[in-house]
Formats: structure tokens, C-alpha cells, sequence
């Protein structure tokens, strides 16, 4: 069996198609949705994420308000930052690109939760196990709409996330146990005593545990779909959780990169435009 790819850049591409006529139907009524970014120093690869997610938005027509300041900045200095944006009413969302080298959580927690388009405020994930609404969790979304996308069946599966992490593992859970996914959930992580006993048994299986193929054909239910989150370097090059060897038994395969990253950059953007949506109930 060779697997079909889950598509994350042909899917973003689809997803920016649909946004961009939304943002049109904004500005028809008088509203551009905005996206402000803070960058904190010169890591090559948040400056990568930050052009992308800048550029995703001319592209659909969401305005860009870009802070960058150097490796040097104080906590006080990004705080400063995030009360402009916060009273900015051209950013109608925004992030703080991390790493930061600073208090990340306090950064976070600063934000105003409307404006979050991370999802990973702690109100925000408050509403997320409360089960009302709110910005959610831009990766985990990617997820679970990369599948919706490629027509995988979520109602019912059975699905082994293995990763434990604030910003995917543990609100994936939460999100794919609501009754919109109604799927039974296993979270697995590094101390899992017999990780291949779960992952055989899934017909799901998110891999966003940071370890380079930790994931092989040998733990993996034929025809299986399989995400691929996870994010390493090996040899200078990026290097997912899946072995190569997963595309032999699985039925679909995340490729990385090219799978799940461009769904968190389209969720992202669905949540800009989602705040400016919300943004002229208000008015």
C-alpha cells in the first residue's frame, strides 16, 4: 500500500480562496480585518514564519502591522508592544512570535483573549474545556481540517495523539472529543510505556512528540491516516515523528513539511478574519 498526502499546501491555498471572499464582504461593510506580529530578536526561523504569515495575509487582503524588535528588548519593552495592539483597532488580532527569551506566558496572558489568534490564551483555553465558543488552537484545528478536507472519517475513530504539549497535544484532545468529532481519544507521550501497543490500534494517529521518527510501519494499523506535527533538525534539515517507512502501510500520510504547517498559517488566518467578523457584531 502506498498512502495518499494529506496536502496541507494545497488545502491552504483552497482555504485562502474562501477567506479572501470574506474579507471582501468586510470591507463592504466597512471593516479590514488586521493582523499585527511581534518579533523579539534575529532567529532565522520565526522571521521565516512571520514573512509567511505576513505575506498569507496580502494575499486575501487582511492588512499587516508588523513589530520586530531586537534580541535585546525587556519584558516591559514587548508589554508596551501588546497594549498598543491591544488598543489598535486596525489589528483585529495578533501574536507574539515565539521564541522571545522573555516570559512567554506573561506575554501571552497580556494579550486581549479576542485578539488571540493563537487560541492559546489561558481564557481562550478556559473556553475550549468549558466547550463555548472562541479563537481556538491554530495547530490542532489544522489538524482536525487537513482530515475534514481529504474526507477522513473523525466520528468514531479511534485516534493516539502522541504529544503532551500546550500548543497541540493536549487541546487537540479536548477538540477532537466534542460531539462535532465525536472521536475517542488516547493521549500518549514520551514516557509511554508501550507506545506501539496504542498506535496499532488507531485509526489516527498524531505524531507531535519532537522526536524524529518515533513513529514506524511497524506501529501503524493498515490504512491508517497519519499526521505528522512533530518538528526536528537532523543533519541541518527538518525531520518530522513518521519514519519514511509509514507511507508503506498507512492509507494517509501528512507529509512534513508541507502537511500540517500550512494549516496552522490557514487557521491562523481564519481566525483574523473570524475576529473581524465578530468585531462588527460588536458595532
Amino acid at each position: 500500500m502506498t498512502a495518499q498526502k494529506l496536502d496541507g499546501t494545497a488545502t491552504l491555498k483552497a482555504i485562502k480562496a474562501e477567506l479572501a471572499e470574506r474579507v471582501e464582504k468586510l470591507k463592504a461593510q466597512g471593516i479590514t480585518p488586521g493582523i499585527g506580529t511581534v518579533l523579539v530578536g534575529d532567529d532565522p526561523g520565526s522571521h521565516w514564519y512571520v514573512n509567511a504569515k505576513h505575506k498569507d495575509a496580502a494575499e486575501i487582503g487582511v492588512a499587516s502591522t508588523r513589530v520586530d524588535l531586537p534580541a535585546t528588548a525587556t519584558q516591559a519593552e514587548v508589554e508596551k508592544v501588546i497594549d498598543e495592539l491591544n488598543a489598535d483597532p486596525a489589528v483585529t488580532g495578533f501574536l507574539i512570535q515565539q521564541p522571545t527569551g522573555l516570559d512567554e506566558f506573561a506575554l501571552l496572558s497580556r494579550v486581549a483573549p479576542e485578539k488571540d489568534v493563537d487560541g492559546l490564551h489561558p481564557h481562550n483555553l478556559g473556553k475550549l474545556v468549558l466547550g463555548e465558543d472562541g479563537p481556538l488552537p491554530c495547530t490542532p484545528v489544522g489538524c482536525i481540517e487537513l482530515l475534514r478536507r481529504h474526507g477522513v472519517e473523525i466520528n468514531g475513530a479511534e485516534v493516539v495523539v502522541v504529544g503532551r504539549g500546550l500548543t497541540v497535544g493536549r487541546p487537540l484532545g479536548l477538540l477532537l472529543t466534542r460531539r462535532s468529532e465525536n472521536a475517542t481519544v488516547t493521549l500518549c507521550h514520551t514516557g509511554t510505556r508501550d507506545l506501539a501497543a496504542h498506535t496499532r490500534n488507531a485509526d489516527i494517529v498524531v505524531a507531535a512528540a519532537g522526536v524524529p521518527g518515533i513513529i514506524t510501519k511497524e506501529m501503524v494499523k493498515p490504512g491508517a491516516a497519519l499526521l505528522d506535527v512533530g518538528v526536528s533538525r537532523v543533519d541541518g534539515k527538518i525531520a518530522g515523528d513518521l519514519a519514511e517507512d509509514v507511507w508503506d502501510v498507512a492509507g494517509w500520510v501528512s507529509p512534513n513539511p508541507g502537511g500540517v504547517g500550512p494549516m496552522t498559517r490557514a487557521m491562523l488566518l481564519s481566525n483574523i478574519v473570524l475576529s473581524a467578523e465578530k468585531a462588527l457584531e460588536r458595532l
